[in-house]
């Protein structure tokens, strides 16, 4: 599949994986699915797991990429991440930081917002 062709939510996703890996991020899984929700990706920075969720907006007419991301979605991104960590033991000690990858603009050429601690749940 070429870039041309591939999914808008796909190419930033891709664009997104590439921008945390240059920032020092490894990748871990991509598109974790499970009954409560999804994971864009799922990345690792040192000893800390990083759950990411990626957006892309061609413009700013709802407040942009960033502000699409709601309770409702950040419910649904914690019970992705408590899945995947019951699921995986080894990863269930492990630090957890929710982050939000938002692209603004042009797909091709998009702004990139890494907004980093975007959201902190009420978990123990």
């Amino acid at each position: 599949m070429t870039a041309a062709s591939e999914p808008r939510g796909a190419q930033a996703e891709r664009i997104a994986c590439r921008y945390l890996e240059k920032h020092g991020l490894q990748l871990v899984t991509r598109n974790y699915r499970c009954r409560g929700g999804e994971i864009d990706l799922l990345m690792r920075q040192g000893q800390l797991l990083v759950v990411v969720e990626v957006r892309h907006r061609r413009g700013q007419r709802f407040g942009g990429a960033a502000a699409s991301i709601d309770t409702r979605k950040q419910r649904r991104l914690i019970l992705a991440a408590q899945d995947y960590l019951a699921r995986h033991p080894a990863a269930a000690t492990t630090p957890v930081r929710f982050d939000v990858l938002a692209l603004d603009g042009d797909i091709a050429a998009p702004a990139v917002d890494w907004i980093r601690d975007a959201f902190r749940p009420d978990w123990p």
